[in-house]
């Protein structure tokens, strides 16, 4: 088990980094026109350009670890119980691996990769 400190540690990269991911992200959107970006045919390709699926994985992971965690640290104020801790820390665990998974799912199928 990781200690406070090393999981407050990854909390704090993970919100430096989404920071980057993003931004790249935003400025990417920048490139064509706001309206034209999000048509259907533009988003889809979006997904097929590799590098951009793998941004798109990446600010899913970052956000999903970092958002995950903060929730976790503003439930474990609630109650100090060891028995709540470690049901929160698994609440959470799984709820992100959840999302991660989901997300991931989306991001093959709209590549055409399929899943099944």
């Amino acid at each position: 088990m990781l200690h406070e400190r090393e999981i407050m540690r990854i909390h704090y990269i993970t919100g430096l980094a989404a920071l980057f991911v993003v931004a790249v992200h935003i400025l990417m959107r920048l490139i064509m026109p706001y309206h034209m970006s999000l048509q259907f045919s533009n988003v889809i390709a979006n997904y097929h350009n590799f590098s951009y699926a793998v941004l798109l994985e990446s600010i899913l992971v970052l956000l999903a670890i970092h958002g995950f965690n903060g929730l976790r640290v503003i439930l474990l104020e609630l109650r100090q119980k060891s028995s709540w801790e470690n049901g929160v820390t698994i609440f959470t665990i799984a709820a992100m691996i959840a999302i991660i998974a989901f997300g991931t799912r989306t991001i093959i199928v709209a590549n055409g990769l399929g899943v099944g």
